[in-house]
């Protein structure tokens, strides 16, 4: 299944959202060329969907606070996997939102929901530790 080339649509409060972030739109057909295309940065994709209560507040959130998640330094992609179910289905997801975080195409981890800035910045940070500490090895 491919995703319909239309706009995401945003209210008027989330007016920007994707490319304020820089979130690239991925689909189940090109995602491991976005993981390879994002080379050695930190990949973190964004699984939404249309009319979801959980995924407007995180959009909210992230705006008020885009300074601060801008440090984290991340390749964001993200896919409305209502529209596209067979991604929906490769990552085995129950819920939306759901943020899945990868390095040179590994799966390094996910996070469901949206737990809010500090925990989420602190589940970042710990994978970017984790990357540091490995290509020092």
């Amino acid at each position: 299944m491919t995703v319909d080339a239309a706009r995401p649509a945003e209210d008027d409060e989330t007016q920007g959202f994707f490319e304020r972030f820089g979130m690239r739109p991925v689909s189940a057909v090109g995602f491991d060329a976005a993981l390879e295309n994002a080379g050695e940065a930190l990949v973190a994709v964004y699984f939404w969907g249309e009319n979801c209560f959980n995924c407007e507040q995180f959009k909210k959130a992230a705006l008020l606070r885009h300074a601060d998640i801008a440090t984290l330094r991340l390749h964001w992609l993200h896919a409305n996997v209502y529209s596209d179910t067979e991604l929906g289905r490769r990552f085995s997801l129950h819920g939306v939102p759901t943020f899945y975080f990868f390095h040179r195409r590994r799966k390094l981890g996910r996070i469901t929901s949206w737990p809010g800035l500090p925990r989420f910045t602190e589940a970042v940070q710990r994978l970017q530790t984790q990357l540091s500490s490995a290509a020092g090895a």
